[in-house]
């Protein structure tokens, strides 16, 4: 049995590398529901309907554990899905987000104070990062701006936009006096350079690729009853629902060049 990764583009394969380098054992599925994207903009009905069918492709490659590296469908679907799709369809699997783990390694850090987040509408909409932020750490003052376009250009390697962007969304949460960043959407994670170069440099960054590799690796010590249904051959295997030129580019650097799959869903 396999570890699944799911996203609707980019981020979930960055994601991937990040897994894989920390725990290189195990075998890995893929998929990126690109010919969707971006989430961030769908209603919540055709997000929880896309990704039902990408978990269901998932669990048909003998997936015993998704992530789904989405913090659109993390905000959105996770809980409706645990509770209900999986519940009634698939109760032996296990699927987990990216949103928890995150907020629980900021709530750790006890110099954060002023916490800034740019992330898709839908998660901004959601406010599930300052729900969650308030259980453990109400202390924190948490100020939020919508990327719009920013996983978009993202995905299609436009660096002249993103930069431009990435100035624009930052511009007021640097004005807050922010102490921090999130980065929530693992699409933002290809654009960390950017978005670094745009900040002063006492303004620490959180992102995803550094943190959910050990959240995983945390949960299947305390799950051995799943751990122990994983297969480990160090394989891998990425599918998409449309490909473009940066999925083969970024295959070959960090993959090296495996077959990428287009798929119809």
């Amino acid at each position: 049995m396999k570890i699944g990764i799911f996203d609707s583009g980019l981020g979930g394969l960055i994601l991937l590398k990040s897994i894989r380098q920390q725990l290189p054992d195990y075998d890995y599925v893929f998929i990126g529901d690109t010919a969707n994207m971006p989430y961030g903009n769908k209603s919540r009905e055709e997000v929880l309907s896309a990704v039902k069918k990408c978990i269901d492709f998932l669990i048909d490659k003998e997936c015993e554990l998704i992530i789904l590296a989405c913090n659109t469908v993390s905000a959105e679907a996770l809980r409706k899905l645990q509770d209900s799709y999986l519940a009634d369809n698939y109760p032996d699997k296990r699927v987990l987000g990216v949103i928890v783990p995150t907020v629980e390694e900021i709530a750790r850090d006890e110099d954060i104070k002023r916490l800034g987040i740019i992330a898709t509408p839908r998660t901004v909409d959601s406010q599930v990062y300052i729900h969650k932020l308030a259980e453990l750490r109400p202390d924190i003052i948490v100020y939020q701006n919508a990327a719009t376009d920013l996983a978009f250009q993202i995905e299609n390697d436009n660096q002249e936009k993103i930069s431009r962007l990435v100035g624009e969304y930052l511009e007021p949460l640097i004005a807050e006096e922010i102490d921090a960043l999130v980065l929530g959407s693992t699409h933002y994670v290809l654009a960390k350079d950017i978005i670094e170069s745009y900040l002063p440099k006492d303004i620490k960054i959180i992102s995803q690729d550094n943190i959910i590799p050990q959240k995983i690796k945390l949960y299947l010590d305390n799950h051995p009853e799943i751990e122990s249904r994983l297969s480990r051959k160090g394989d891998y295997q990425l599918y998409v629902t449309k490909s473009n030129a940066i999925y083969e580019k970024l295959n070959s650097e960090w993959f090296g060049g495996g077959q990428l799959h287009e798929i119809k869903l």
